[in-house]
């Protein structure tokens, strides 16, 4: 069996120096904590444009590919889990008011301030929230040494 990694597009809505997140519904460890609009990328698709899918899946708003800033890759694996590659999108324009539409994977939405984030938050997602302060290309987690 070849080995593959996921690929997961992160959006980092930023408005007035603060981010929208969600908090996960999920059944298991990260239930009931907070992250970012999210999902995988799929087949024929370009990493752009499945996060820009993925915001308007997940919280209702439309966003053009091209407004959005790569800032971050992260690649990371955990127990249970299969590695993946994180990629980090950041954009201060879209249309439309953020909304939950996806109740069944989310309790509610919130903004929080950039310098007040919540503490329970998933520490993947916080990965490419920190490379908003602290510009890094790349980070691993998760593996042994890391």
């Amino acid at each position: 069996m070849t080995p593959c990694h996921l690929v997961d597009v992160h959006v980092l809505l930023i408005r007035d120096d603060r981010i929208l997140l969600s908090l996960r519904r999920s059944g298991d460890k990260y239930d009931n904590r907070w992250h970012l609009p999210s999902g995988k990328l799929e087949v024929g698709e370009s990493a752009a444009t499945g996060a820009a899918r993925e915001a308007a899946e997940e919280v209702g708003v439309t966003i053009d590919p091209t407004a959005l800033q790569l800032i971050h890759l992260a690649h990371v694996t955990a127990p249970g889990r299969d590695a993946r590659l994180g990629l980090f999108f950041r954009t201060e324009h879209w249309v439309g008011d953020p909304v939950n539409r996806e109740p069944d994977k989310c309790y509610e939405l919130r903004w929080f301030p950039l310098t007040d984030l919540p503490a329970n938050l998933i520490e993947y997602s916080a990965l490419g929230i920190v490379a908003l302060s602290s510009p890094t290309p790349y980070t691993e987690f998760g593996w042994p040494g890391n």
